[in-house]
């Protein structure tokens, strides 16, 4: 009992000692701004813990994928080029490493964004926004320009302070910094995505020396103009008002779904005199309502007010909350990640059944602690049926993709009849049709394509330009990664007209590597001669 009141006595003296930080949730539901309204700047305090810490890393290594991927390389031989991942507009190729997509493949592209559309049902069935929180491209680069402002500025205090203080020389020259380096963070963000669709070493070059194409220039601009005011301007107004999906995402969630959540049953009545309440004999929450979670919010809400729509679960509110539950001893988890069905059991626990209000005494043991009937979050509770569905679909997409990126065939024929005239007469009594034969050679290295008939017994076919005699089959060269087009005519002599089967096939062959496709034509004939 004495270890207890001791527990209760330090509890109170920490609590006491909490910093209350005067943030108010300018951006939540009951307070959300008409769209004319000017908006209300937003001043989140840096955090610190694992999610912060978290974030740290995803910034990093999606910065990082993104900046430097234009300047890998990969050697695929003399005829193609070395840029690992490429967009090669002008010869309509795009390249990733080892695998290379022709225009008539974009169904691989297709199959890639159904897969992305796929996973986020999946990660926001599971863990909810994770994707809005971490690594969506509008809240990394958020995150990048805070780090500028913070740094020249200062934290949340220092910048209030700043933004309400007269115009003068110092705060010219910080306002001056901090916006000169996020033009130059969106000028590189704008530079690095030009690199994608040509050779980022040249190209740097010609645009350094101002010898690139205007619409290099432009791209940059454009992309420069949107990074700079999406990012350092406009911020959580993109996620509230421009982004479809924290409207959609509501239909992803079911109970099971992990969300950030304020666990008002173990927090109300929230108190910041603890002594005077427990003198008062009032049961009194681990809430201490210091505002830590309102503070660092990016999105400018108040999670204590429940799941809204501008939450974009970056669980920095749960660092902060962490954080002061550390200074008064008391558990972590007020502000935690957790799913709608342990929320209701626990706050059936925290007003027995629904019949009185919030008591968080229900929730503890008698000498402190968090009861064992509290139910936590587990694991398994995210492999159920919808989660199974998702990764089921997604999973089936991939193989598919897999097994025809593994299967295809780098080697296509395409032939078109002539079709004015469509047969000729000869002199001889033979007919002779003329087609237009379409060799394409998809891998970057020089092919010689044996073209051959099969079927039409008797026809031999001659290849205009090649110095090879009439015969049933052509070795013909095709240049790497290039479409070769040759006329050819085939003719059948005149004691073949009247057995002649006018359906045949063009067979195309690499005898080096073994791949070959078929192309089914038809060979006209007279109506008399058959």
């Amino acid at each position: 009992m004495t270890l207890a009141t001791e527990n209760a006595a330090s509890s109170t003296a920490s609590r006491e000692a909490v910093e209350r930080i005067d943030a108010e949730a300018v951006n939540t539901a009951g307070k959300r701004q008409p769209l004319y309204a000017p908006r209300k700047k937003i001043f989140p305090k840096r955090a610190s813990g694992q999610f912060r810490r978290f974030k740290w890393l995803i910034m990093f290594v999606t910065l990082g994928i993104y900046y430097l991927t234009p300047w890998l390389r990969w050697d695929r031989g003399p005829y193609a080029p070395d840029q690992a991942v490429l967009v090669d507009l002008a010869n309509r190729r795009f390249y990733f490493f080892f695998i290379e997509i022709w225009p008539q493949e974009f169904f691989y592209i297709a199959g890639l964004l159904v897969m992305a559309g796929i996973g986020l049902f999946l990660i926001t069935s599971t863990v909810g926004r994770a994707w809005c929180g971490y690594t969506c491209p509008q809240t990394v680069w958020v995150d990048l320009f805070l780090v500028v402002e913070r740094a020249i500025e200062g934290d949340r205090n220092a910048r209030i302070k700043l933004d309400a203080a007269p115009f003068s020389a110092g705060k010219l020259a910080k306002r001056s910094a901090k916006h000169l380096i996020w033009v130059l963070i969106a000028v590189a963000t704008g530079g690095a995505w030009v690199f994608y669709f040509a050779d980022a070493p040249s190209l740097f070059v010609d645009i350094a020396t101002a010898q690139a194409a205007p619409v290099a220039y432009m791209t940059i601009a454009v992309l420069t103009a949107t990074t700079y005011v999406f990012g350092g301007l406009m911020r959580e107004q993109v996620c509230t008002y421009m982004c479809p999906w924290p409207r959609i995402q509501a239909a992803m969630l079911d109970e099971n779904s992990l969300t950030v959540t304020y666990n008002d049953w173990r927090g109300e009545p929230r108190s910041r005199h603890a002594k005077k309440a427990a003198a008062e004999g009032r049961t009194v929450g681990d809430c201490v309502d210091c505002n830590a979670c309102v503070a660092v919010c990016p999105m400018g809400i108040d999670i204590r007010d429940g799941q809204q729509l501008e939450c974009i679960t970056c669980a920095l509110c749960i660092d902060a909350c962490d954080g002061v539950m550390d200074k008064l001893g008391r558990e972590r988890g007020l502000i935690s990640y957790a799913t709608l069905s342990d929320y209701n059991a626990n706050m059936a626990l925290a007003t027995a059944g629904g019949t009185e209000t919030i008591n968080p005494d229900r929730v503890r043991r008698e000498g402190g602690g968090l009861s064992d009937k509290v139910a936590h979050f587990h694991w398994r509770k995210i492999f159920r049926p919808r989660t199974f569905v998702y990764f089921g679909a997604w999973s089936l997409v991939g193989l598919v993709m897999l097994y025809a990126l593994l299967t295809r065939d780098r080697l296509e024929v395409n032939v078109l009849h002539d079709r004015n005239p469509q047969y000729v007469l000869l002199s001889d009594g033979s007919v002779r049709n003329g087609y237009t034969v379409k060799l394409l050679n998809m891998i970057p290295e020089p092919r010689v394509i044996l073209v051959s008939l099969e079927g039409l017994t008797g026809a031999t076919m001659n290849v205009v330009g090649l110095d090879q005699p009439d015969d049933r089959s052509a070795a013909v060269p095709v240049d790497p990664d290039r479409l070769r087009e040759v006329r050819i005519f085939v003719t059948l002599p005149a004691d073949r007209l009247s057995e002649a089967d006018t359906s045949f096939r063009f067979v195309v062959e690499d005898k080096a590597s073994f791949e070959s496709d078929v192309y089914r034509a038809s060979f006209n004939i007279p109506e008399g001669s058959r």
